[in-house]
């Protein structure tokens, strides 16, 4: 057979490239396929930054579902000082930025507890103030305010920083405020929620050290329930470790008052990372999500929004009634309780701010005499006066010393113990007396003369055990935190250093004494004596859902704390007096406008001048409650002035058709 050289030659070609094929495959299939997700790992590190992804924080609604506060997205200002190659140069820079801020009329961080204008004086945090507390020490600055001004303090910081001579005062202050921050924070965020002008003003105007990012700003769906939502903030340095123990970041948003601090946990969503691919240049190429970010829950609150401004308007315009030379230093406050459950339906307090621009109007807020930011409805503390009335009468009925048929002949001045001998105030007023009644016909009168002997007679350990239970003088058990008021004895007055005598028990009965409570407290022992005796925590949470709706995370399900101990005709002879207050005594006239059937019990606090606080308590409706209510009005006069204002919330609630309530959708404002 003839050899075909050839054709050899084409057989060794084919197998040389058929072996070459093979390679490339095998090599192709060992890097795509076994090693593939290594390499690209690698390619990606070489010119990968990573980036976290903030999640978005959860939502906040009413019981109703409508939205209180929500999301947008946010621009956010940077401030570091690596760029800068001296102080000199660094504190031009902070005065060339925070000019271009005040002509955008756009606010910055500024933590230093020390006002922005002349004459320089130490804010009141100052003393709170961990983190600048812990600067002073560290610096050898001696911080007291008896050992130093806040000038003489500007001076030793300005001589710290480098800030020469040709900055003003206020210009110095503002470079100072900066540099403290960088100095005191890991990451500092100098401006949250920036115009998306001041952006490209900063971009055009190649400000050193600044960089331009993206948040999540909160969006207040409501200008109600100011003192209840609270706010969020980048985290305070002086906070940064207890967070940081939670796994937070560095300059994580986080809740600072309110319900946003309260409920933290469900509302703080887990941050995701990426990373960000670029080329040689610089442009970025790409993105992968290497953890998604997760969203924060959506809270409800049992309170009812539409109740919340209803109560907040009507409070308002009765102190705004109410025009003398109080008015512009009269406050309030109003809460209203779900009976059998502790819910608050409504938590109002005047005067109020509008929590959209809270940051911005900070400082305004801050000198303002009325004191706008403090919440009357949970800390301000008040004596009851006459609308305690109820509890001693149910101390002295379940204890035996009275029954509901026991009458009283009240003989205007009660001359029991020689001082003190107060009078009842029929007499005081019309030197009359009320003669012979019970417990319920003293209640509607309310007959000073009748609790006195009553109280006096019942005693003050008797007293306070059932005042105890009703919940005064303690801590409500409110999320946000509250004041526990007082609770006069003999033991407060020892720990006071105040003097307690056996006629301090006559006065303590008419809620008068050392007695301080909240206006919460007052509807939440209201609730509790209409319920027969369940005493409950009043609370703020209704429920937790997971962003998407899709699971309930938590649901607020705790039983009552106590129960008050009484009898059925306890409970009837004082709701009794309670409702015939409202059809016969001294509201009748305003009650007559009322939607339903009531009970209520009015109460003047004296304070030591011409007008005394007014102090006002209702339940509704009379025959099967399901809400009580409170109102306090700082220099308010008698508690019947303010029965208009329980009138108008208990129609409020009573009068609208809830089931064609509509949901509110986000970025839409109650009004």
């Amino acid at each position: 057979m003839k050899h075909n050289p050839l054709k050899n030659r084409l057989i060794g070609v084919a197998v040389f490239f058929g072996l070459f094929l093979l390679l490339f495959f095998v090599t192709l299939y060992n890097n795509q396929i076994i090693h593939g997700s290594e390499y690209r790992a690698k390619s990606i590190s070489s010119n990968a930054t990573a980036e976290v992804v903030e999640a978005s924080r959860g939502i906040l609604t009413d019981r109703n579902g409508k939205v209180l506060v929500s999301n947008r997205l946010a621009y956010t200002l940077t401030l570091t000082e690596d760029a800068f190659d001296d102080e000199a140069e660094e504190n031009a820079a902070i005065l060339r930025l925070t000019d271009l801020c005040r002509k955008n009329d756009t606010a910055w961080v500024d933590t230093l507890p020390i006002t922005m204008t002349e004459p320089f004086e130490f804010l009141p945090t100052a003393r709170e103030n961990e983190a600048f507390l812990e600067y002073t020490k560290d610096h050898k600055i001696p911080f007291t305010t008896s050992t130093i001004t806040a000038t003489q303090l500007l001076g030793r910081m300005r001589s710290l920083f480098h800030v020469d001579g040709a900055f003003t005062d206020e210009e110095a202050r503002r470079i100072i405020g900066v540099r403290y921050e960088l100095a005191v924070r890991p990451s500092y965020v100098f401006a949250e929620d920036v115009s998306v002008s001041l952006i490209s003003q900063i971009v055009d105007g190649h400000f050193t050290g600044v960089t331009t990012g993206t948040s999540s700003a909160r969006v207040y769906n409501t200008v109600y329930a100011a003192h209840i939502l609270g706010r969020v903030s980048r985290i305070y340095a002086e906070d940064w470790e207890s967070y940081r123990d939670k796994g937070y970041s560095m300059d994580a948003l986080v809740g600072k008052g309110g319900v946003e601090e309260a409920f933290e946990e469900f509302l703080h969503g887990t941050n995701g990372a990426r990373l960000i691919t670029t080329d040689s240049a610089g442009k970025i190429t790409g993105e992968l999500y290497t953890k998604d970010p997760q969203p924060g829950g959506t809270v409800a609150l049992t309170l009812d929004i539409d109740l919340q401004r209803d109560a907040e308007n009507s409070l308002a315009k009765t102190i705004r009634g109410m025009m003398d030379e109080d008015s512009e230093e009269r406050g309030g406050a109003a809460a209203v309780v779900k009976v059998g459950t502790g819910e608050i339906l409504a938590l109002a307090s005047y005067p109020t701010f509008d929590p959209a621009t809270f940051d911005r109007d900070y400082e305004k807020l801050l000198d303002d005499k009325r004191l706008p930011m403090f919440n009357r409805a949970v800390n301000g503390i008040y004596a009851p006066g006459s609308t305690f009335k109820p509890c001693t009468a149910v101390a002295a009925l379940e204890s035996g010393i009275i029954t509901p048929s026991t009458t009283i002949r009240d003989q205007g001045i009660y001359t029991y113990y020689p001082y003190p001998q107060p009078m009842c105030w029929i007499y005081s007023q019309y030197h009359s007396t009320h003669g012979y009644l019970n417990v319920s016909e003293a209640i509607t009168e309310s007959c000073n003369y009748f609790f006195y002997e009553v109280g006096r007679l019942t005693g003050i350990k008797t007293i306070d055990k059932y005042a105890t239970q009703f919940g005064l003088g303690q801590h409500t058990g409110i999320e946000i935190g509250d004041s526990a008021g007082a609770l006069a004895s003999p033991e407060y007055a020892e720990e006071n250093d105040l003097d307690w005598t056996d006629g301090q028990t006559i006065t303590a009965a008419i809620g008068q004494s050392y007695n301080l409570f909240t206006p919460l407290q007052l509807a939440n022992y209201i609730a509790t004596l209409v319920s027969g005796g369940q005493h409950y925590e009043a609370h703020l949470l209704k429920d937790v859902k997971s962003y998407d709706n899709s699971r309930l995370i938590s649901v607020y399900d705790k039983g009552p704390l106590n129960t008050v101990s009484m009898s059925d005709s306890t409970r009837e002879a004082v709701m009794r007096g309670m409702h015939n207050l409202t059809t016969e005594g001294s509201v009748a006239p305003q009650f007559s406008k009322c939607v339903v059937s009531a009970g209520a019990k009015t109460g003047t606090a004296q304070v030591g001048t011409a007008l005394n606080n007014g102090v006002f308590v209702a339940f509704a409706p009379y025959e099967n409650p399901e809400i009580a209510v409170a109102v306090v009005i700082e220099k308010g006069g008698s508690g019947a002035a303010l029965a208009d204002t329980a009138v108008e919330i208990i129609n409020a609630y009573f009068s609208r058709d809830d089931s064609n309530a509509p949901v509110i959708g986000e970025n839409t404002l109650l009004k």
